[in-house]
C-alpha cells in the first residue's frame, strides 16, 4: 500500500532533507545526486533520524560505592529536544 502524499508533505520533507544535508556539510541539490557518496547519503538520513527521534540510551556497569566487589547496571536515558 502506497502512502498518500502531498505537495506540501513533499516541500516540507525536501526542506527537511536539505537542511540536514546543510547540518552535516553534504552539497544536496535539487534533482539528480547521483554523484554522491554512499556515506555522505547515509551521514544525511542519520541526520535526519537524529532529529526526528533525538532519544538515546547508554547502559554500562559500575563498582557498587557500599559494597567492595559488587557492580551494578545503571542505565541512563536522555531525552534532547530542539
Amino acid at each position: 500500500m502506497k502512502g498518500i502524499t502531498t505537495q506540501e508533505g513533499r516541500e516540507t520533507l525536501n526542506k527537511f532533507k536539505m537542511e540536514a544535508a546543510n547540518e552535516v556539510g553534504v552539497n544536496l541539490k535539487q534533482g539528480y545526486n547521483g554523484d554522491l557518496t554512499a556515506r555522505e547519503v547515509g551521514s544525511v538520513g542519520g541526520q535526519m533520524v537524529k532529529i526526528i527521534s533525538p532519544e538515546q540510551q547508554w547502559i554500562f556497569t559500575r563498582n557498587s560505592v557500599r559494597n567492595t566487589g559488587h557492580c551494578i547496571e545503571i542505565t541512563y536515558a536522555v531525552r534532547l529536544s530542539v
